[in-house]
């Protein structure tokens, strides 16, 4: 017996939800059920537990290799350290300062040590000035201050022949080279008491630089 004919609309509905559930049944199905990391970057796998903890490891290899060096930093300085002062004592010139070191510092550290320098004695003598200014005499205050006066005048005519001195000799020997500072650092040296220098006189006096 013929039915009715079914209404355009009921046909057009019917093949659509065929098509769609023919496409659904193309697509690819996800097993994975792995959740997703908060943390992980949008667009990217989430990786796994091995991969985190070898990179954990990594970043805990890294910090103590950090400390590592700054240890063996600290071991170089303090070996630099060492070095330096033995060679303030011995002259030896590769491990000196940066303010010692080279030939023109050496000939002005051993012009100085060569020779006899009233600026040495200038600490043994302030003592003794001191001491006498301390006494309630006057005879022996005038004293005082009359030799404070005159140690004064020595240790600058002192200076001031040392450094003419020096300066001719280093012109001498040192033509063209970087002679600055090197004046005032041998009268520097000068006030100082000979077996308080450093680096230490490799020269004894009277003999020549």
């Amino acid at each position: 017996m013929p039915g009715k004919p079914l209404p355009l609309g009921f046909v057009f509905r019917s093949r659509a939800k065929d098509e769609k559930s023919q496409a659904a049944d193309k697509a690819p199905v996800n097993f994975s059920k792995q959740p997703r990391d908060p943390q992980a970057p949008k667009g990217r796998p989430t990786p796994k537990r091995s991969e985190a903890q070898s990179q954990r490891r990594s970043v805990a290899n890294t910090s103590m290799t950090r400390k590592e060096a700054a240890k063996r930093q600290r071991e170089e300085r303090r070996s630099a350290l060492e070095r330096q002062r033995q060679a303030l004592a011995s002259g030896d010139e590769r491990y000196l300062p940066a303010r010692d070191k080279g030939p023109v510092r050496r000939f002005a550290r051993d012009f100085v040590d060569s020779r006899f320098n009233i600026a040495e004695f200038f600490l043994p003598m302030a003592v003794v000035i001191l001491v006498l200014s301390m006494v309630r005499v006057a005879a022996l205050q005038n004293i005082a201050l009359l030799l404070w006066l005159v140690v004064i005048v020595l240790i600058v005519l002192d200076s001031f022949v040392t450094g003419f001195r020096l300066k001719k000799q280093l012109n001498e020997r040192f033509a063209g080279e970087n002679k600055r500072g090197a004046v005032a650092y041998a009268l520097m040296r000068s006030l100082q008491m000979r077996r308080l220098r450093l680096p230490k006189p490799q020269v004894k006096r009277g003999e020549r630089p």
